[in-house]
């Protein structure tokens, strides 16, 4: 989740100077390069008839949808901002694992929920365009698009988990992604002439140590745990993702903004709150 945190800047920051598309190809090409590197270590895989569908609706939701989504939004809005509506996703894997995984949802859950959309509502309302965020209603809205396809590649990833490797997964997602951007961002505008050093670097630290590292513990995560317990360490994205953007960045929240994020955090705290052990995760056929 600090990996993830610091994903934002680092998007922020190569998206200074380079095309969103071609800094979404970058970090994929990367990460297929290491995964080709360490395939002896790909694990298991046992396809099973009808299995390319999830495969597909996978690869689709993350990174496809998923990264046009996020660099529509942080394009147009701020690191913090886009950090605290990564915070829904707890809420919304929940939902969809009541629908697919069948997994109960509580009346507290639900009501943590609509507190959470209510805050990160507010948060949107609230924001003013500025040199970080120059049409925060609109990129929050296309983050919480994002936060939908991050729902969907959660819950088949936990399906997918029983007979695929976590390595195999991570990889794939890698190896489609780099397909799927390559004519998208030719199509979308041309390289730059010249690229300084921190743009570079920044590309390299998402592809390496975010699409493989991060990707991979997380992927791992969810392999060992319930899909809504593994989604709910993104509750921590935010915080690192405002500590890192305060820092490196210079973004700061206005006092309206605040109270909007203590909105979201409460709505979080009623969601995860628990009176009794929940059931085990279901299966998502």
């Amino acid at each position: 989740m600090a990996l993830w945190g610091s994903s934002f800047i680092a998007l922020k920051l190569a998206f200074q100077e380079l095309p969103p598309l071609w800094v979404i190809f970058g970090r994929m090409a990367l990460g297929s390069l290491v995964f080709l590197l360490a395939w002896r270590w790909s694990g298991r895989i046992e396809y099973r008839p009808g299995d390319w569908k999830y495969l597909l609706g996978l690869t689709i939701c993350e990174p496809c949808l998923y990264f046009i989504f996020e660099a529509m939004a942080l394009q147009r809005t701020s690191a913090s901002q886009a950090g605290m509506i990564t915070a829904l996703l707890p809420l919304l894997v929940a939902i969809g694992a009541y629908l697919f995984l069948r997994e109960r949802v509580s009346r507290m859950t639900l009501a943590g929920f609509l507190l959470a959309v209510l805050g990160a509502v507010w948060l949107s309302l609230v924001s003013e365009p500025d040199v970080h965020a120059t049409a925060p209603l609109l990129g929050n809205f296309y983050e919480f698009l994002a936060m939908l396809c991050a729902t969907g590649y959660t819950l088949l990833l936990k399906h997918l988990t029983a007979r695929y490797s976590v390595f195999f997964l991570t990889a794939m997602q890698a190896f489609i992604g780099s397909v799927f951007f390559l004519p998208v961002a030719a199509l979308s505008s041309p390289l730059p002439s010249v690229i300084s050093p921190m743009a570079i670097a920044s590309v390299a630290y998402l592809g390496i140590v975010v699409t493989v590292v991060a990707y991979g513990l997380y992927n791992y995560g969810v392999s060992r745990l319930p899909a809504s317990q593994a989604s709910g360490f993104v509750n921590l994205i935010p915080v690192f993702t405002l500590i890192f953007a305060a820092l490196f960045l210079g973004e700061r929240l206005n006092s309206s903004q605040m109270y909007a994020v203590g909105l979201v955090f409460i709505g979080l705290a009623l969601s995860q709150w628990r009176t009794r052990v929940p059931p085990p995760a279901g299966i998502l056929d």
